[in-house]
């Protein structure tokens, strides 16, 4: 069936106009822009208030009061805490902590980059709590801006060939049915690519367990074996191979003795393990989330036994790596130039 060249021609300019206004509109979306950045020189001290706009692996992006980005680098002698009351000095955090949307202070001093090494941050729990929250459903717009902008282009210049080809239609009407099977394809392709990039960005900030493992200690003891010893070697080797990780450790003891003495033993233990990775394998304290001891709490096995108290004197290492960055990037399927 030969379809009429006017209706061919008016069915594909009003697909190419409708593209064209959809991504015009989703660009007109993400249009805010900063008061500008600003540059510390090298040596120079400075305290910053701010909030957190970007979060990378070893920096951050602060934004004051006057719109001014300030990018902040962390180190292994950064500390991050929150404030504390009256008479407190508050909690120490780890720096994976710090999250989108954040209210802090830095103290730091300037590098040969421009940017400012922070020595100290602080915040308040309650504005912690307000950034997990907002984390958890902020959608990353620059991001997804720059993705519609790459398609606008694409259809721009769709538009373009298609404007040159009126006088051609006539010849190619009798493979519209392969064209448009050909079209639907590519439009499917755009839209799962844009669909896997926005999963691939909003999973920059979950981790997933890469490689979990126990090692096992004696009755009142945190002094690691050669075995447990040869299990650390094997997880630090794989953490300084990957992108984007940090290391969690969790420790436990058995029911033998009393609560108070389990949970400080269980948190010896935890330590032991981070001080071998740290002096060993050099993996930097900004990676290891805050280790905690769990004492006889949480036991894997019954402690009525002896192979089950056994089990239960351990320390749990999970090596956790970015969601997002385990993820390959999707790729375009470009159409064919023609044929059934």
């Amino acid at each position: 069936m030969v379809i009429p060249k006017f209706r061919l021609f008016s069915s594909l300019m009003l697909a190419v106009l409708f593209l064209t206004f959809s991504v015009s509109v989703a660009v007109a979306q993400d249009t805010t822009a900063t008061a500008g950045a600003r540059t510390i020189q090298s040596g120079e001290k400075m305290k910053i208030k701010g909030v957190v706009t970007r979060r990378d692996a070893d920096t951050f992006t602060v934004r004051d009061n006057n719109g001014v980005d300030t990018i902040v680098r962390l180190d292994n002698n950064t500390t991050v805490k929150s404030k504390g009351g009256f008479l407190r000095s508050g909690a120490n955090y780890a720096q994976t902590q710090i999250l989108r949307g954040l209210n802090l202070e830095v103290e730091g001093q300037g590098n040969a980059s421009g940017e400012l090494v922070a020595d100290r941050i602080r915040f308040n729990d309650s504005d912690l709590r307000v950034a997990r929250a907002v984390e958890s459903r902020a959608a990353p717009l620059e991001d997804r801006a720059s993705t519609t902008e790459n398609k606008l282009s694409q259809v721009e210049q769709n538009a373009q060939r298609l404007s040159g080809q009126m006088d051609e239609l006539a010849a190619v009407a009798n493979t519209a049915k392969g064209g448009a099977k050909a079209a639907q394809e590519t439009a499917d392709s755009a839209v799962a690519g844009v669909n896997a990039t926005n999963e691939r960005i909003s999973a920059l900030d979950d981790y997933v367990p890469q490689t979990v493992l126990a090692v096992n200690f004696k009755t009142g003891s945190s002094t690691l074996s050669v075995d447990s010893k040869a299990k650390l070697d094997e997880l630090a080797t794989k953490a300084l191979n990957a992108k984007g990780y940090v290391v969690e450790v969790s420790g436990f003891a058995d029911a033998t003795g009393s609560v108070e003495r389990n949970r400080a033993l269980s948190q010896r233990r935890a330590d032991t393990v981070i001080r071998y990775l740290i002096e060993n394998h050099n993996i930097p304290l900004r990676r290891i989330v805050t280790p905690y001891g769990y004492g006889e709490s949480n036991p894997v096995a019954e402690n009525s036994s002896r192979a089950g108290r056994a089990q239960n004197r351990r320390v749990e290492v999970k090596l956790l790596v970015n969601k997002g960055l385990m993820q390959s990037a999707p790729t375009m399927t470009k159409s064919g130039s023609g044929g059934q």
